[in-house]
């Protein structure tokens, strides 16, 4: 046998040795995964504490975040498949029974789930924050890949790979609350917001002649994040604005539509910056101290993992410039919002104000910025 037909079957069964102790890891691994509780009348211990280090998390860097919002007192839920958990109320709500035990040390009540969802919701006379509870999440995702997968390969699919860190969910339900405050301050916006997803049928057919267009859109995004002055931010900040104004004049979009992408970004590009940020400033902070642990909780990891997921984010975004989904517009509505961080720090003042718009902001910073040759 020739040298390099040899060296050719060594190759080839490394590969195999490595795929079957690869396919034998995933086997083993998937042995101890998530799955729906075995008691969802109640919070498992690590969703209970969770739970906790949420309202800890917006308590002690939330002011950090967005000015008022960190101190309103907002009520949370996060629910399973089968029971609803509120927390954050002085009195059950009709409906709701109070748990004598509480949960984590916190008063709180629980209903069986009917529809629940990830957004918020009345419950009473407020507006809480509602998100499935990591557990379910987990579940959900693994659940939905089985169905997916053939038979053959469900055993040695690596299903752990699917489940993300515990400080998504943390500032998943964080995410939640922010709606709650934009109904609570800006009921009317909000309310305009929703109305307009009306629009998402005749934008996403538009969308496909669009999309080398939004390349060059979140191109110019996630260049203005990464670049090293303020002065060159503002500069791609304005090409950004620009080549949004061309694409729109181009490809002659009517008002509803440039509206649905300014409602979206509004509502949920908010959103998802507060969900950012204060995992940003958990991660910066030098005195935050989590009620979570690792010994608790083996997918918390304290909030080290902020500058990955942040790489991984602005990835994202740029990725979602070629799919359909209003998630598009959760990505540029916070990249604008993280821009105007460094652009014009005292944004959030006006920002729930009737006719504030997050890339209106954007300009004004834009065009108030000294112009100065880098």
């Amino acid at each position: 046998m020739r040298r390099s037909a040899r060296i050719l079957l060594i190759v080839a069964g490394a590969l195999l040795l490595v795929c079957a102790l690869a396919a034998l890891a995933a086997a083993i691994s998937n042995r101890s995964l998530p799955g729906a509780p075995t008691a969802p009348e109640q919070l498992t211990p690590a969703d209970a504490t969770r739970l906790r280090e949420a309202l800890h998390l917006k308590e002690a860097l939330g002011e950090e975040v967005w000015p008022g919002w960190g101190r309103a007192a907002i009520p949370v839920i996060v629910w399973n498949r089968d029971y609803s958990f509120l927390v954050g109320v002085e009195a059950p709500p009709a409906g709701w029974e109070a748990l004598p035990e509480g949960v984590d040390g916190l008063a709180c009540y629980r209903r069986t789930s009917s529809d629940p969802q990830n957004f918020a919701v009345r419950v009473g006379d407020a507006w809480a924050g509602s998100m499935a509870t990591k557990q379910e999440t987990d579940a959900f995702l693994i659940d939905m890949f089985r169905d997916m997968l053939p038979d053959p390969l469900e055993p040695i699919f690596p299903f752990r790979l699917l489940i993300q860190p515990s400080e998504v969910q943390i500032s998943g339900v964080l995410h939640e609350t922010f709606h709650a405050y934009q109904a609570t301050l800006a009921p009317g916006r909000l309310a305009e917001a929703e109305a307009a997803h009306r629009h998402g049928d005749a934008y996403w057919q538009a969308d496909p002649d669009m999309r080398a267009d939004w390349r060059r859109e979140t191109s110019l995004l996630s260049e203005a994040l990464a670049a090293p002055s303020d002065g060159q931010a503002a500069a791609l900040a304005a090409d950004f604005l620009r080549a949004r104004q061309e694409r729109r004049a181009s490809h002659g979009l009517s008002a509803g539509l440039v509206a649905y992408e300014r409602q979206m970004e509004w509502e949920e590009g908010l959103a998802k910056y507060v969900a950012l940020a204060i995992w940003r400033a958990a991660n910066e902070s030098q005195g935050y101290a989590p009620v979570l642990t690792a010994a608790v909780d083996a997918d918390f990891a304290a909030y080290r993992g902020f500058p990955k997921y942040w790489k991984q984010e602005v990835a994202q975004m740029r990725r979602q410039a070629g799919r359909e989904g209003e998630t598009r517009f959760y990505y540029t509505g916070m990249a604008q919002a993280v821009l105007l961080d460094r652009l014009a720090p005292g944004w959030k003042v006006t920002a729930l104000a009737d006719g504030a718009w997050v890339e209106g902001m954007l300009a004004d910073a834009v065009s108030a910025f000294p112009q100065t040759v880098e």
